[in-house]
């Protein structure tokens, strides 16, 4: 199996990289962002990035710091894929998970007014990305650093643990999958 940890700034590209993977070379994307959603629409709780925080500490608390990465893995084992990404990932027990399994971890970002132009387009429409630009970087920095116990959210630490980081600056989306394969070139090939 070929696993692969992925991390990085809100409005990135992450969830690109996961969908090529997906599309393109047969992996399965565990994707953090919708199991806690799926959670907290099960609890009747709105998607906000805090509740999401919130449950993905109650879950380190209860099930162990890499606990995203072990329901990634229950993902993988239940089909037939080729790898498994598992994203975003938001703490360093993840990144640290990841590496214990011999997986990598790749860390994308890009500047924050492009980031930010992103996820407040009408192509993501999601209710929580309508913030203005000060509010979306007080949020970044209140996820990058740790604020409470060793489970919460601590993304700076994940940064620390990349083994490969991407940046997408541009609004070329082709472009920048070009970028991605290049860049995890040496994983795919053993595919």
């Amino acid at each position: 199996m070929i696993l692969i940890g992925l991390a990085g700034t809100n409005g990135s590209g992450k969830d690109t990289v996961a969908h090529l993977l997906a599309e393109k070379y047969g992996f399965v994307f565990a994707d953090a962002t919708q199991m806690l959603g799926d959670e907290l629409t099960k609890r009747g709780l709105s998607h906000e990035r805090l509740n999401k925080s919130a449950l993905s500490a109650e879950w380190r608390r209860e099930h162990g710091m890499g606990v995203i990465v072990d329901k990634g893995l229950e993902l993988y084992k239940a089909g037939d894929y080729k790898g498994l990404i598992v994203g975003s990932l938001r703490h360093p027990g993840e990144a640290d998970r990841i590496h214990e399994l011999g997986g990598t971890m790749l860390w994308v970002d890009a500047d924050p007014k492009v980031r930010y132009e992103r996820i407040t387009s009408n192509d993501r429409g999601r209710i929580e990305d309508q913030k203005t630009f000060e509010e979306f970087l007080a949020e970044q920095e209140r996820e990058m650093s740790p604020v409470g116990d060793a489970a919460t959210l601590n993304i700076g630490a994940v940064k620390e643990r990349a083994d490969i980081t991407l940046y997408n600056n541009g609004n070329n989306i082709e472009a920048f999958k070009r970028d991605a394969e290049k860049a995890l070139a040496q994983l795919l090939t053993t595919s």
